[in-house]
C-alpha cells in the first residue's frame, strides 16, 4: 500500500519564498533587466544584449576598481587572520578574564558600519583627531584626505580594528573546542610550543579559520560605508573600490544599464569565489570523514 505524505506542511513554508522573491529575486530580475536594454528616457527602452557587459568588461576603471578591491581585500586578511589567532591564542581559556576579553572582543562587532567611519574621520583628522594631532606633534606627515598612501592606511587599519574580532571569536571558539587530553599528551610528549599550534590547535582551527576567510573576503570585497565616510573614494580615485564606483555610477551618473552590468559581474564574483571556499570545506570534510 503506497503511503500517503501530508503536503500542508508547504502553507507554512509558503510565506517564506513569497517574502525570498519579493525582497531578492524580484529585484534580481530587474537589474538583470536594465543590464541588457538602455533607456533614453520617458521610460522608453532599447535592447542592447551584451553591450553594456562587453563595455564593462573592457572598462579600465572597472580594471582599476577591481584592481583596489582585490589589494585591499588581500591586505585586510593577510592582517586580520595572523592577528586573530594570535590574540585568540593569547586570550585566558576560563574564569572571568575570559569573559572580559569575549566582551572586549564583541564590542567593535556592534558599532555600526556609518559609525565606524565618522569615527576614524575625526580620529584621524589632524586638528581635532588624536591620531592625526599625535602624528603631527611628531612630525609626521599624515593627511588622510590629500596623500593616496595615508588615505590606504587609514581604511586598512580602520578595517582591523573593526573586523579582527570576528576571527577572533571564531579561531577562540575553535580553541575552545579542543579536548585538555590532547594538551596532556603533548606535554607528555614534551612538545614544543610550535608543534602544540601546528599539530593540534591549527588543524582543529582549520575549519572556522576557512569561515573566517570566507565571511572577512566577502565582507571587504563588498565594503562600502566605511571608506565612502571616511574618504568619499578619495583622494582622487585611490579608495573607489568597486563597491563606490558602482554607487557613483548608478546614482551620481545615472547610467542604469552600464550599472546593472557593473552590479551582476560584480555579484558573480563574490559568488564565485564564495563557491571556491564552500567546494574546499565541502573537500576537507569529505577527507576527514575518510
Amino acid at each position: 500500500m503506497q503511503r500517503k505524505h501530508n503536503q500542508k506542511a508547504w502553507f507554512l513554508v509558503l510565506p517564506v519564498f513569497l517574502l525570498v522573491a519579493f525582497s531578492a529575486i524580484i529585484p534580481l530580475m530587474t537589474v538583470v533587466n536594465y543590464s541588457v536594454q538602455d533607456s533614453f528616457g520617458n521610460n522608453e527602452f532599447y535592447w542592447v544584449g551584451a553591450e553594456w557587459f562587453v563595455e564593462i568588461l573592457n572598462s579600465e576603471r572597472f580594471h582599476s576598481a577591481l584592481g583596489r578591491q582585490l589589494m585591499f581585500s588581500g591586505l585586510v586578511l593577510a592582517i586580520e587572520v595572523p592577528l586573530g589567532i594570535f590574540i585568540a591564542l593569547s586570550m585566558p581559556k576560563k574564569g572571568w578574564g575570559a569573559s572580559i576579553c569575549l566582551v572586549l572582543m564583541a564590542l567593535p562587532l556592534l558599532i555600526p558600519w556609518n559609525v565606524v567611519g565618522t569615527i576614524w574621520q575625526i580620529f584621524a583628522r589632524e586638528d581635532i583627531g588624536l591620531l592625526g594631532h599625535t602624528l603631527a606633534a611628531l612630525g609626521v606627515d599624515y593627511n588622510y584626505t590629500q596623500d593616496a598612501v595615508a588615505a590606504w592606511i587609514t581604511v586598512v587599519v580602520m578595517d582591523v580594528w573593526h573586523w579582527t574580532s570576528l576571527v577572533v571569536l571564531l579561531c577562540y571558539a575553535g580553541l575552545s573546542s579542543i579536548p585538555d587530553a590532547f594538551y596532556q599528551a603533548a606535554k607528555i610528549d614534551g612538545a614544543s610550543r610550535w608543534a602544540v599550534f601546528r599539530y593540534i590547535q591549527l588543524p582543529k582551527m582549520k575549519r572556522v579559520l576557512m569561515i573566517a576567510v570566507l565571511l572577512r573576503f566577502m565582507d571587504s570585497f563588498m565594503i562600502y560605508t566605511e571608506p565612502f565616510v571616511l574618504t568619499g573614494g578619495g583622494p582622487g580615485n585611490a579608495t573607489t573600490f568597486l563597491s563606490i564606483d558602482l554607487v557613483k555610477m548608478a546614482i551620481g551618473q545615472f547610467d542604469l544599464g552600464p550599472a546593472a552590468a557593473f552590479s551582476l559581474v560584480y555579484f558573480l564574483i563574490v559568488l564565485l569565489v564564495s563557491w571556491v571556499f564552500y567546494t574546499v570545506v565541502t573537500v576537507q570534510d569529505a577527507e576527514a570523514s575518510k
